[in-house]
């Protein structure tokens, strides 16, 4: 028992020391992690080294990494942006799949194979891989722009026509082996219902268990939550018959406007990166070399003949619905090979008899060859294409530009910062901890989610690295200071505005760097101070001058402070300090009256 222990643990060190050591030299090559972890993964595998004998159990698993991007692709995807895409889900993504899926069975036949196993072949592969192509995008930054867009959305399509695909096969296959019409009417039954179990849950049912649980505050009990959704709604596509990657998808959707969105996307992510780097390595492995090795002119044939035929395709269609050359030529880059949805398809074929076992092996190899090329032809066709000349046409002058604002803590403070913004018309995303205070938001107009501001993979998926300002507004110093540091080190070109605890804390903040900090009761205070100044019967232009003057020795006395000349504001207001150049503005400019109020002797207040 302990030998076949240690040689698990040796499989799981080869497995994590392949991606570890290949990803990061394929990168620094410029040619991306996927294909770093295709050939990680034929080193390690039966063609290789041969420390993995059976990569096909690896890859089952290895699938849940597909699963879990789904998810997180649906989190981005609220129900009215999903609305917003139906023209490139069932305009450009279905035209895509029918004219790929038409040319490919064309040339599938020509080539001499039987019409239905031409059919599944070059429908097979017209279901690019999720994985790679959103790996590609990703690692390009380019999921949030609008060819990203309309690539997630041909993804959709297609991941969607797995399930009439799946249909299809049952239906063509040959006598006997095929279901009979009252079993097929009870599995489109059973899939209806389980697509109607799924949305109901997801509406009526998962808001308040995340509600529940994060009173709890146990952060590892969210996480199995966040695993226990993406698994539960996995398995129940899956008794439906359908695509588990689409539960998924569905489930992220649902949850999509939940206050729990962005929280549910950091636990998720790290389990996502993984199985996903784990799928390509899987993928790796299953490059049968001896099969290429005897049929490799069939291979290398049907390979090069189904990626010239889907490209062709691609652009057609890319080219008819209006898209520039360039952007056609990019999407052939991505969408130009099979992916992990035609393995299922052809392993459905074998088993009711269209394709045998040598005819599937040949075109899983295809599929993963194609695979294991996008990169290179992505990146072939990156510095080979002139650089994108860009147009000014209808573009406006940068005045008046308004950004995303990331809001960290919305108590009090925060609510009220956050009106001017919102009067303004930009646009702010707000993350807090505090369930009852998102809660008591909502009642008011405000969407607030759930996240912790102190965990760098939630600042990532609240938006840190896009937003042009960061507003850190917890009440909590240590809490604070955690935030500032990660937010300086990670995300430096955002402006950082951040609410002191004190004059202490102020100071600090200052010698951080941070853009601008503010004493939380300071300028209410010095309003309030005015304001009994009033009450005492001072005239309100002496009052105010009195006001002006204490800001101005307290922005002196604090710029002291932070370049540690003093320890005591007591000096400075008693006449005995140099008056340094400020560090900070103060917030006005005014009069400055030359003589200390009577009671200026009075101490520097530690707030």
């Amino acid at each position: 028992m302990a030998a076949a222990g240690q040689s698990e643990l040796v499989q799981v060190v080869a497995l994590l020391g392949a991606g570890v050591v290949a990803v990061p030299i394929f990168k620094r090559l410029g040619l991306g992690s996927v294909l770093g972890y295709f050939a990680a993964g034929l080193v390690i595998g039966p063609f290789g080294l041969k420390l993995f004998s059976d990569p096909a159990t690896i890859l089952h698993i290895a699938e849940f990494g597909v699963i879990m991007l789904l998810f997180v692709i649906g989190l981005e995807m609220q129900p009215s942006r999903l609305w917003g895409l139906r023209r490139e889900i069932f305009g450009l993504g279905a035209g895509q799949v029918a004219a790929s899926g038409a040319l490919l069975t064309l040339a599938g036949y020509l080539s001499g194979l039987d019409l239905s196993v031409a059919f599944v072949a070059g429908m097979g592969f017209v279901l690019s891989s999720t994985a790679v192509v959103m790996q590609m995008l990703d690692e390009r930054g380019e999921t949030s722009t609008a060819q990203g867009q309309k690539a997630v959305s041909i993804l959709l399509l297609e991941d969607l026509a797995i399930v009439p695909l799946l249909a299809i096969v049952a239906f063509i296959a040959p006598a006997g082996a095929a279901e009979t019409s009252s079993d097929r009417v009870l599995e489109i039954g059973i899939a209806i219902g389980a697509i109607a179990g799924l949305v109901l849950a997801g509406r009526y049912l998962l808001n308040p268990m995340f509600k529940i649980l994060a009173k709890a505050q146990a952060r590892e009990v969210m996480t199995a939550a966040a695993l226990l959704v993406v698994l539960g709604s996995a398995l129940l596509m899956a008794l439906g018959g359908l695509s588990m990657a689409m539960g998924a998808f569905l489930a992220g959707v649902l949850l999509s406007e939940s206050t729990f969105r962005h929280q549910l996307e950091t636990d998720i992510e790290p389990f996502r990166g993984i199985l996903l780097g784990l799928f390509f390595l899987a993928v790796g492995m299953s490059l049968d070399l001896s099969a290429i090795a005897a049929h490799w002119p069939t291979i290398l044939g049907f390979t090069a003949l189904f990626i010239a035929v889907k490209s062709t395709a691609i652009f057609g269609v890319a080219r008819a619905l209006g898209s520039s050359n360039r952007e056609g030529i990019d999407r052939v880059a991505l969408f130009a090979q099979g992916g992990e949805f035609a393995f299922v398809l052809y392993s459905a074929a074998a088993a009711v008899g269209i394709m045998d076992a040598p005819t599937n092996a040949i075109f899983t190899a295809v599929v993963i060859l194609s695979m294991a090329l996008t990169p290179l032809t992505a990146l072939a066709l990156k510095r080979l294409m002139p650089p994108a000349k860009q147009s000014l046409d209808g573009v406006d002058a940068a005045e008046g530009l308004t950004g995303q604002v990331l809001v960290i803590g919305f108590g009090r403070f925060a609510q009220v910062a956050s009106q001017s913004l919102l009067a303004r018309g930009f646009d702010i995303s707000i993350i807090e901890t505090d369930v009852e205070m998102i809660e008591a938001a909502a009642t008011f107009g405000y969407k607030v989610y759930y996240g912790d501001g102190t965990r760098l993979d939630t600042l990532h998926a609240s938006g840190a690295g896009e937003a042009g300002a960061i507003l850190v507004c917890v009440d909590k110093q240590e809490t604070s200071e955690k935030i500032v540091e990660l937010i300086k080190a990670e995300f430096p070109m955002a402006k950082l505005l951040v609410r002191a605890f004190d004059r202490g804390h102020a100071i600090d903040l200052i010698r951080t760097g941070v853009d601008y900090q503010i004493r939380e009761t300071f300028e209410s205070a010095m309003t309030f101070g005015e304001a009994a100044l009033v009450a005492l019967g001072v005239p309100e232009d002496e009052a105010a001058e009195i006001t002006e003057d204490v800001r101005r020795r307290d922005v002196e006395r604090l710029d002291l402070q932070v370049a540690g000349d003093i320890h005591s504001g007591l000096d400075l207001l008693k006449g005995n300090a140099p008056v340094p150049t400020p560090l900070t503005k103060p917030r006005k400019e005014g009069k400055i009256i030359d003589q200390k109020p009577a009671g200026a002797e009075a101490p520097a207040p530690a707030v």
